[in-house]
């Protein structure tokens, strides 16, 4: 190994370049669908060693000295990004004809600008690097911080955190419930990271091999360990009296869109949701959800499209609808605002109650920097689809029959420590989305395992429901009690798993990664090499 150290070590210009791009890439297997996190075993020895060579020429200012390890970083990061966000250009080809000339773009510069905060990372470190050991701690510091830097500057993206590599089933969610996805970020490199000490020096610290790579077993072992004892106490307890009826329609998003598909895509969803019966297929059922942005039109807009509601659910039944809502100027010379809405509504079709999406996708539902880019020409670019307005806050929402729910549109529920409006503690988060933008890319099982994962960090159920999968019906634990998959049409029916106490991260937030994160940086920029280990 250590003969494959330094031949990694030595690398530089292109090739270093090349390689890091490679392990970056490989590293993005690590994540849903694949979940293949024992190549982080492989490749973060690798950014160790490429680090460990990223030294700056003799003379050279600090910024220069720098420059180096910085290119590692960026490397490593854009190759990750690439592999696991190559999906995002799908998006650009559900109108093609009109947007499809930005795919390369937004495949390329997304990845590019998320690899800046690696760069940072790595640079980071590098400032801090030290022979042996330490340099372990000293990079999932780095590392960590600069992953939460990513999933908050500039709104935030915080897709694809390392952390979700130690998620893949329920078994390894439960420590989120704990430290949230940044704790387990910063876990996640120590433990991939530490076989790089097989190549070291042993005459300098003989036994730091072995302790290095004990601590790192002890971590995945306490990781594994915690989420077997959180399990053993079996499934989660179900609130009395509540069956939910998931509606998945897989309407073709070149099929939806027009004034001439408003009518096919209503009575979609009342054959799907009826079951082809009307109101006697919901017979037993409480609650019908539908997904995100479910119709073509302004709903409030269409007496026939709640008369058709009205028409379909049976007394008592509620319905919870994600619908663009409409919202008149308040003033002359202003123009009409338009969300991205949920809505509660009863068997006469009236709505009772409503969320506004808050977290909007940048480029997706609106525009950053708007007038800059119109005032450099860019007006095609600032035609893209979307245009809502934000809510104006977080909120509880409240669904008869059931406990508040904490509504999640889409992109919202990636957000670690964001899932809940101050005040109410909910009793689930209600996630609706549509990843048919995406098609059958990885993008739809990212987005669904971070949903989990919310669940998991907060104590509480989730009901996910998407135009075309994957809904589900999780439980507080991460465990999928139903769903449906990607991509195909229907429904299921299932009950509310109960809401637990509020879990630490729920309670202390992202304060009790902090606290890891200053005492791993003690460990790591004041330890000496020679420190006896």
């Amino acid at each position: 190994m250590r003969s494959f150290a330094n031949a990694i070590i030595v690398l530089w210009g292109w090739r270093r370049f090349l390689v890091a791009l490679v392990a970056g890439a490989l590293s993005a297997l690590a994540m849903a669908p694949f979940n293949a996190f024992p190549l982080l075993w492989l490749t973060f020895p690798v950014l160790v060693w490429l680090v460990d060579g990223a030294t700056p020429r003799e003379g050279a200012g600090f910024l220069r000295r720098l420059a180096p390890a910085a290119i590692v970083g960026w490397s490593f990061g854009f190759g990750y990004f690439l592999a696991g966000l190559w999906w995002v250009g799908a998006a650009f080809l559900v109108e093609a004809d009109v947007f499809g000339w930005l795919m390369p773009i937004a495949v390329i510069i997304l990845p590019a600008g998320m690899a800046l905060y690696w760069a940072f990372g790595i640079a980071l470190a590098r400032v801090f690097w030290k022979d042996g050991w330490p340099r372990i701690v000293i990079l999932a510091v780095a590392l960590a911080m600069a992953e939460w830097l990513r999933g908050h500057l500039f709104t935030g993206f915080p897709w694809n955190a390392i952390g979700y590599a130690l998620t893949p089933m329920p078994l390894m969610m439960q420590s989120a419930s704990l430290v949230g996805i940044w704790g387990l970020t910063l876990v996640a490199v120590l433990i991939f990271a530490a076989p790089a000490v097989l190549a070291d020096d042993r005459r300098l610290a003989p036994r730091a091999p072995v302790a290095v790579l004990a601590v790192a077993a002890l971590l995945l072992a306490a990781h594994v360990g915690y989420g077997a004892i959180r399990l053993s106490g079996g499934p989660d307890a179900m609130e009395p009296g509540v069956r939910f009826r998931l509606v998945q329609p897989a309407i073709p998003l070149d099929r939806r869109w027009g004034p001439a598909m408003a009518a096919q895509v209503m009575q979609r969803f009342v054959d799907v949701t009826g079951d082809g019966k009307g109101s006697a297929g919901l017979a037993g059922i409480t609650h019908v959800i539908w997904p995100e942005s479910a119709f073509p039109f302004l709903l409030t807009q269409r007496p026939d499209a709640l008369a058709a509601i009205a028409d379909l659910l049976p007394p008592g039944t509620t319905l919870v609808t994600g619908a663009a809502r409409g919202e008149l100027p308040a003033a002359d010379g202003e123009e009409p605002r338009v969300f991205n809405s949920v809505y509660v509504m009863n068997d006469s079709g009236e709505i009772t109650a409503a969320y506004d999406k808050v977290h909007l996708v940048p480029f997706g539902e609106y525009i950053p920097l708007s007038g800059l880019l119109r005032a450099l020409g860019l007006r095609q670019l600032i035609q893209l689809p979307g245009g809502f307005s934000p809510g104006d806050r977080r909120r509880a929402l409240s669904v008869p029959g059931v406990p508040f729910a904490a509504p999640l549109i889409c992109y919202e529920i990636i957000f670690p420590g964001e899932a809940l409006a101050p005040g109410i503690r909910p009793g689930w988060l209600l996630n609706l989305t549509d990843d048919a933008w995406f098609g059958d890319t990885p993008g739809p099982y990212q987005h669904y395992l971070q949903a989990r994962v919310r669940a998991v960090e907060e104590g509480l159920p989730l009901i996910r429901v998407a135009n075309s999968g994957i809904s589900a019906i999780v439980d507080a634990h991460g465990r999928v009690l139903v769903s449906l998959p990607l991509d195909q049409m229907g429904f299921v029916d299932g009950g509310l798993p109960a809401a637990l106490a509020p879990t630490p991260y729920a309670r202390f937030g992202d304060a009790i990664f902090l606290v890891l994160l200053v005492f791993s940086a003690g460990i790591g920029f004041l330890t000496k090499v020679n420190s006896g280990i």
